[in-house]
């Protein structure tokens, strides 16, 4: 523990004891002179800072002050009543404030008491509730806010989390202040009802137990209770007008000192009549003009230097943003970060703003979230912020989606329409003719009023924000294993090792390294397999890393591993799994054309042969199209990877299934045979 965690403690503990133990008077002035030096500090603090959380522990502060002021007050009323002494200062003090008046003394301590009590403690406390329910009802709205600049490609992940975490903050911190300024106002009460208590026992105390006659006693009491209560009042009140200024502080980017001059004394044209103001107060009145005249030259006078500051100024500004411009253009560092690439970008043309501005209610940004978050779940991976701009150089209602600095995707979209798909291919309303972009089928832009008929005749309708957002999912999805570098898969093993260290030690650095991990999470994806199972996928490499360090070998024993996952992805319920199958000829062919070399096997096919095979797959493929459903391969495990290389490139979309990633219970029906 270090000293100044001992130090806080010691303190808090010889607070406590203060109540309950009686203390030296020299050892009460000692603590008593420390009272007033921390309530000042504290005042000082609140007026340099800029913004209320750069004092985020005054609410606890406020609380520990507070019982320390108290304690004092016990510990001082203890020697009053007890002995007649309480210390030098607070006899110095009865004595120097009543002047030797006593009545004097009680009246200064009655107005300090309704300066703390009525004015500053009273308005700082209806502060206190205003501010804790604004920022409590506004914290959704900044929440958002940060989200959609998230989104935006404005702001960075961390800068984003740091921003939640201020907003977070500040709740908090307007929640305790509302708490804390009760502990002032019952610091005031307590202060009213210890004075009455001294002064009454006080006298009471010297004439019956003291024998002192009623006038000394009375004079004695009243000036230490008097002497006691002003120098309680005194940190007490500078402690409550920080409490005002902290509550009542708004973010800048000065102190309070600063901001005064600037803004209450900012404006030349206004001192000039402030300064012939109290000239003529002086002029047109009794009042001594030796007192008026030089208060009003010298507002005249800064007035004036005000003047040609600002005259002098605007020159000066621009000079200075020229050079920091010039200077800036000269750094190599703007030229360096022209070289990032975002990872996904939605650019769009002018006429499709209303798409992304929430003030014309687009809530393409909050799609976004959405989009991000669903793909999380689906393929296991973070997927990074979508930068989202508009871009002249494109159609006003052209929109291009793009991976990495390339384009993958465009599209086209009529946002006073609707995107109209009929399910068999029939024509039967009006519209103008286009093409789905998420999947390539055929549909229709329609108007709203025929929106209805289009539902009714059977035809899918769905909304311009609708066709851009699963068009931007399904390109991030087909692009996920693009998406998955390096850096992302240390995030990735990063966030596995800290529920599973032993799994991630025992896999990585040794035997296989991030970039062979990425590899074969972004073969995974690349067939639209989730890798959101890390430990199961983790568990299988490092099983089978000790016996080879092939990349596709070792995808291949995860994807047997997430048998489960992949046979749930293509069998809904208890349904059969209808597929195509390979001939033993095909599997034959390709077999023998695998070549086993020192750097790993690969495939050397003939390309004729390569070519029937395609050929056959793509007659098959077309065929149960026309049965409408979804076209499955299915093949030994020895030849899948290999087959998958033939058909990657002509059919990307087609799964490729080995029957070792099939669960044994599942029913298989084959509704072809591919075969040469």
């Amino acid at each position: 523990m270090q000293f100044k965690d001992i130090g806080v403690l010691a303190a808090v503990i010889m607070i406590i004891a203060m109540l309950v133990i009686p203390l030296p008077p020299w050892l009460l002035s000692f603590l008593i002179i420390i009272n007033i030096t921390l309530g000042l500090m504290v005042l000082l603090t609140a007026m340099n800072m800029q913004e209320a959380l750069q004092f985020s522990i005054f609410p606890s502060l406020l609380l520990l002050l507070t019982l320390f002021r108290l304690g004092l007050n016990v510990s001082t009323t203890r020697a009053i009543l007890s002995e007649g002494n309480a210390g030098g200062v607070v006899d110095t003090f009865g004595t120097f404030v009543t002047g030797g008046n006593i009545i004097v003394g009680l009246v200064v301590f009655v107005i300090l008491i309704i300066i703390q009590f009525i004015v500053i403690t009273k308005g700082s406390e209806r502060v206190s509730e205003v501010a804790a329910r604004f920022t409590l009802d506004a914290m959704p709205g900044k929440q958002m806010s940060i989200d959609a600049d998230l989104n935006a490609g404005m702001i960075s992940d961390i800068e984003a989390r740091t921003r939640r975490e201020k907003v977070s903050n500040e709740a908090d911190f307007y929640g305790a202040m509302d708490g804390a300024t009760k502990f002032v106002k019952g610091d005031a009460i307590a202060g009213i009802i210890i004075v009455m208590i001294n002064l009454l026992v006080g006298m009471i105390i010297g004439v019956v137990q003291m024998g002192l006659p009623f006038a000394e006693a009375a004079l004695q009491f009243s000036t230490l209770t008097v002497g006691d209560g002003i120098v309680s009042q005194i940190p007490a009140l500078l402690i409550s007008t920080a409490t005002g200024i902290v509550v009542t502080r708004a973010a800048s980017e000065g102190n309070l000192g600063t901001d005064i001059t600037n803004q209450l004394l900012g404006q030349p044209k206004l001192l000039y009549v402030a300064s012939i103001t109290v000239l003529l107060l002086g002029l047109a009145t009794p009042i001594n003009d030796v007192l008026t005249i030089p208060i009003a030259g010298a507002l005249a006078m800064g007035a004036f230097m005000m003047s040609r500051k600002e005259d002098e100024d605007p020159d000066e500004l621009l000079e200075m943003e020229e050079n920091v411009e010039t200077e800036g253009l000269k750094r190599p560092e703007n030229v360096v970060d022209l070289l990032n690439v975002d990872p996904i970008e939605f650019e769009f043309g002018y006429g499709l703003i209303p798409l992304v501005d929430a003030t014309q209610g687009g809530d393409l940004l909050d799609r976004v979230v959405m989009i991000r978050r669903q793909l999380a779940i689906e393929l296991g991976l973070v997927i990074p912020v979508v930068r989202i701009r508009d871009n002249i150089q494109l159609q006003p209602n052209e929109y291009r989606i793009k991976i990495k600095g390339n384009e993958m995707a465009r599209g086209e979209l009529l946002l006073d329409h609707y995107l109209a798909m009929s399910p068999g291919g029939e024509d039967l309303i009006e519209g103008i003719d286009t093409v789905e972009p998420s999947f390539g089928l055929p549909a229709k832009w329609i108007t709203e009023e025929a929106k209805e008929d289009a539902e009714i005749m059977g035809y899918t309708v769905v909304d311009p924000p609708s066709v851009v957002s699963t068009h931007l999912t399904e390109v991030i999805r087909a692009n996920a294993s693009d998406l998955l570098g390096r850096q992302e898969t240390k995030q990735l093993v990063d966030h596995v090792h800290e529920t599973y260290p032993i799994l991630v030690d025992e896999l990585t650095p040794t035997p296989l390294s991030i970039g062979e991990i990425q590899k074969v999470l972004a073969k995974l994806l690349n067939e639209q397999v989730s890798v959101r199972n890390l430990p199961i996928i983790f568990e299988t490499l490092a099983d089978y890393s000790k016996y080879t360090s092939d990349v596709d070998v070792l995808t291949e024993y995860a994807r047997q591993s997430l048998a489960r996952q992949i046979t749930s992805q293509f069998v809904v319920g208890n349904g059969a799994l209808k597929v195509l199958t390979v001939s033993g000829k095909v599997e034959k062919l390709i077999a023998d054309s695998i070549q086993q070399t020192e750097q790993g096997n690969f495939l050397s096919i003939d390309p004729s042969q390569s070519q029937l095979i395609l050929e056959r797959i793509a007659q098959e493929v077309e065929r149960v199209a026309m049965l409408d459903q979804s076209p499955v391969i299915l093949c030994s495990p020895a030849i899948r990877m290999y087959l998958r290389q033939i058909t990657e490139r002509y059919f990307p979309q087609i799964p490729i299934l080995s029957y070792n990633e099939l669960e044994a219970s599942v029913e298989v029906q084959s509704v072809g045979v591919v075969d040469i």
